[in-house]
């Protein structure tokens, strides 16, 4: 439990160390977001099929595939409604909005909220991981989902800045961000443990939930800056340096 405890800090902290950031490099290139952004989509990716939807295989037995292919996509059903009820990121905050510093400052609140809504599931997935019983896997997970915390913390300052909304009150709803996702790391691992029947099915949710979010929001965001050669390649180094650390972890 202990663990689990810091590894649900670690990953809601991970936002605060991206805004931190946002206020020390209030003018980050997008280059140089983007990469940061792809490699972490990367990181994801991996720790979704080897650290979340191959054990949902695994633990669920000969209905395993069944129980994979309904958390899946029941998973990003959930965050399609989700986006449906509140957009997300760069559905909110174009290059527009970032450009000319214009930003409407309700907007940008309904953007902090959409960013707190979607760290819920985020950090259930971390904490389902934990689940399995491999704690190094669970790491993988909660590592990939941290890393991709980072630059979202990061996006978070310069528009509510640009809005007028003072430092200490940026910093407080960043703070909130990063709360929530400890809050989902509690709930997914309070809800695999009291019920290891839903363990396949909570697996695949939550490997469908990351799909969803690096397909829809991660992939798009760090493509829509004439940066997609770069960010490919990130995402690849992401991606084989998770494969790497499982296999070395066994």
């Amino acid at each position: 439990m202990k663990l689990v405890l810091i590894t649900a800090l670690g990953v809601g902290g991970a936002t605060m160390i991206g805004s931190l950031l946002g206020f020390a490099f209030k003018k980050i290139s997008h280059r140089f977001s983007d990469i940061v952004l792809s490699f972490a989509a990367g990181v994801m990716l991996a720790a979704a099929v080897l650290g979340l939807i191959l054990p949902s295989l695994e633990y669920g037995g000969k209905f395993g595939l069944i129980y994979a292919v309904a958390g899946i996509f029941a998973g990003a059903l959930c965050l399609n409604l989700i986006d449906k009820l509140v957009p997300h990121l760069h559905k909110l905050v174009g290059p527009e909005d970032e450009a000319h510093n214009n930003a409407n400052l309700s907007r940008v609140l309904l953007f902090v909220m959409a960013i707190a809504i979607h760290n819920l599931p985020e950090g259930i997935a971390a904490g389902v991981g934990f689940g399995s019983g491999n704690t190094s896997q669970a790491l993988v997970i909660a590592g990939g989902i941290a890393l991709q915390n980072i630059p979202e913390g990061m996006v978070i300052i310069g528009p509510m800045l640009a809005s007028g909304v003072s430092t200490k009150k940026t910093l407080v709803c960043a703070l909130l961000t990063g709360l929530v996702e400890v809050v989902g790391t509690l709930i997914g691992y309070f809800a695999v443990s009291v019920s290891t029947a839903i363990l396949p099915f909570a697996l695949a949710f939550a490997g469908g939930t990351m799909l969803y979010v690096i397909s829809d929001e991660m992939i798009p965001e760090t493509h829509a800056h004439g940066s997609q050669r770069g960010a490919t390649y990130a995402l690849l180094v992401g991606f084989c340096l998770m494969l790497v650390t499982d296999v070395l972890l066994g």
